[in-house]
């Protein structure tokens, strides 16, 4: 049975989303997604929510528990996911306070788990690792939303030194993150329609002098624009187009998948 058909998995300071919701406690086998998933209204669409890093941000980047967390929304009928989060800037194509719709992705996670595949032969594709109709819902929200751009995951906690930051902008890479990988490539494996939507709190230490990026001035940027995204977030699951047919869910048709995708026949 269907309880949501869309999701939202709140970043860093976005621990709600709802009115009024009901929470549904989902046993995965991946253990505990990283809260209860909370279900609700928005724009006519039944959406669930679910804090990426807990309700009161118990979970650092590196030990979210992603695969539970993928695999707890597609259970409750999830088929697409808008997925904002906090990231840095590389480039002077985006400043603080900017919101970006990325359409490529590098990882460069190390200590993750990155795939629900521990057996068998299953290779996701994955070059495009943003779904194109969640992306474009996004970035034709509001006007001054950019479309494209790539976003580097690093493992964290730790923000990155200068030259670690100086080397990601020259590979020209433009936004950085701890936590966008392996959520993507976590929710095609599990057909899900996924796309990011970033909102720049800071540029990366080596994109500006100064004394570089701290923890503080991330959260407080994005608590500003809590009002802002949550707008952004609903009109665009207003403008959600049809799933059905998506290249997101139908790569694994005819496919042996050595792994459960809820909903689906095994």
């Amino acid at each position: 049975m269907t309880i949501a058909d869309v999701a939202v998995i709140g970043g860093t300071g976005f621990y709600s989303f709802l009115d009024d919701p009901q929470e549904v406690a989902v046993e995965t086998p991946y253990g505990d997604p990283s809260a209860p998933v909370a279900v609700g209204t928005v724009a006519g669409r039944r959406v669930a929510f679910l804090p990426r890093h807990g309700p009161h941000h118990e979970f650092p980047p590196h030990a979210i528990p992603f695969r539970a967390n993928l695999w707890a929304l597609r259970s409750l009928g999830v088929r697409q996911v808008l997925a904002p989060c906090a990231v840095g800037g590389l480039s002077d194509a985006v400043a603080p306070g900017d919101l970006v719709v990325p359409d490529q992705l590098v990882d460069r996670t190390f200590r993750r788990v990155p795939s629900y595949v521990e057996t068998g032969a299953v290779h996701l594709p994955f070059a495009d690792p943003y779904c194109p109709g969640v992306s474009a819902a996004l970035a034709s929200a509001a006007p001054d939303v950019k479309a494209g751009g790539a976003m580097v995951v690093i493992e964290g906690p730790r923000f990155s030194t200068r030259a670690e930051s100086r080397h990601y902008a020259a590979e020209g890479w433009t936004l950085i993150n701890m936590t966008g990988a392996p959520e993507a490539a976590l929710a095609r494996e599990q057909r899900l329609c996924y796309a990011a939507l970033a909102l720049v709190t800071d540029m990366d230490a080596g994109a500006e002098s100064g004394e570089g990026v701290g923890q503080e001035e991330v959260f407080a940027l994005f608590r500003a624009n809590l009002d802002r995204l949550r707008g952004l977030l609903t009109t665009a699951i207003e403008n959600l187009p049809d799933p059905a047919g998506c290249t997101c869910s139908t790569w694994a048709d005819g496919i042996e998948l050595s792994y459960d995708v809820p909903g689906e026949p095994s």
